[in-house]
């Protein structure tokens, strides 16, 4: 299972159901996919051809929605 939290501008938020349990949001956009850790505090995990703008672009985005994932994330997860 792979809940969507946010779609924005060609950009994909979503978890992975079955995956570590520090909190983090994977992006996803038609050329790649990113993971970004949201604690301690917002940084790329992984970068698998999203490349550099659509990171900048990303970690703007999850900085801007963090509440909102971080709400996904404890509803999903349980906390």
């Amino acid at each position: 299972m792979t809940p969507t939290v946010l779609r924005v501008g060609g950009l994909r938020f979503f978890f992975f159901s079955r995956e570590e349990r520090r909190p983090h949001v994977h992006v996803q956009s038609t050329r790649g996919e990113a993971k970004f850790w949201l604690e301690p505090t917002i940084e790329i995990a992984e970068d698998h051809g999203l490349g550099r703008r659509d990171v900048v672009r990303a970690r703007r985005l999850v900085r801007e929605h963090e509440g909102r994932i971080r709400a996904a994330w404890e509803a999903h997860f349980g906390g």
